[in-house]
């Protein structure tokens, strides 16, 4: 199995997914391994992803959360983070980090209360308002995901006081987003539900090759046979992985399955 973090890692900074790295996927799929797409991102922004390249199979999505097909647009496996403790860590975060504002993930839409002023280009239409903090807690969708956004704090020192504040109630990670932190129920990261999903299939992690260049992929990085962090990658990741890979930019995803499947036919020769 070959499982891919995307912004950052497989796709270039414009969001593409380049012929080349789309090749080598294809190589690797027809030689029979499973690519895994594993990201922070929600589910409709890997749909229109796989409308833009073909790509199918099955993506990690919320960085953990979501289990999602993408042949059939369903998601197989949730982990849901609970109001109630969303609403703790929210509430400890605010004393800690004064005009900090706050959005929750659905996987359909992101809720976003009155200080929380990020928005992205991408989830135009799916980003809806609420008329205060309050209001973000009577939702009754499944949260993936609780957002944290400060327009002063960058999201490592963000983090640091999410940790001060939360404790082990929560998982936290960020995935670079400007002065943006990723909360999740406890126990949810990328490489739990990777691992879960590698058991159904008959995987074990010897198997498994990971790419990923920010902190929410650490968890995938470690836990996989064999973990590539991107030359672009945060100090923490580079520091952390051993095998480092070329940049998106450079396709380096791409330049690693091309030199491992090129390997694997020299050896069948």
């Amino acid at each position: 199995m070959i499982a891919s973090d995307l912004d950052g890692t497989l796709l270039r900074r414009d969001g593409s997914l380049s012929p080349r790295t789309l090749r080598a996927l294809r190589t690797a799929e027809e030689a029979g391994t499973e690519i895994v797409i594993v990201t922070a991102r929600p589910p409709r922004f890997v749909d229109r992803l796989a409308d833009a390249t073909g790509l199918t199979g099955t993506a990690v999505c919320s960085n953990g959360a979501l289990v999602y097909d993408l042949a059939g647009r369903t998601v197989v496996a949730s982990s849901a983070l609970p109001l109630a403790v969303a609403r703790q860590v929210a509430t400890a975060l605010a004393a800690a980090v004064p005009g900090i504002g706050f959005a929750l993930e659905t996987g359909n839409h992101v809720l976003y209360e009155p200080a929380y002023r990020l928005r992205l280009s991408e989830d135009a239409g799916a980003e809806l308002p609420v008329a205060s903090l309050a209001d973000l807690w009577l939702t009754e969708a499944p949260v993936t995901k609780l957002l944290a956004w400060s327009d002063r704090l960058d999201a490592d020192t963000l983090m640091a006081a999410a940790r001060e504040g939360a404790g082990d109630t929560v998982q936290l990670t960020h995935s670079g987003g400007r002065g943006l932190l990723e909360i999740s129920a406890p126990g949810v990261h990328k490489a739990g539900a990777l691992a879960a999903l590698c058991e159904t299939r008959g995987i074990g992690a010897a198997d498994v090759i990971a790419f990923g260049d920010m902190p929410n992929d650490l968890t995938v990085l470690a836990w996989a046979g064999t973990g590539y962090a991107m030359a672009n990658a945060h100090p923490s990741v580079l520091a952390a992985v051993p095998a480092h890979a070329r940049t998106n930019e450079e396709d380096g995803v791409a330049q690693v399955i091309e030199h491992l499947f090129a390997a694997r036919g020299r050896g069948a020769r």
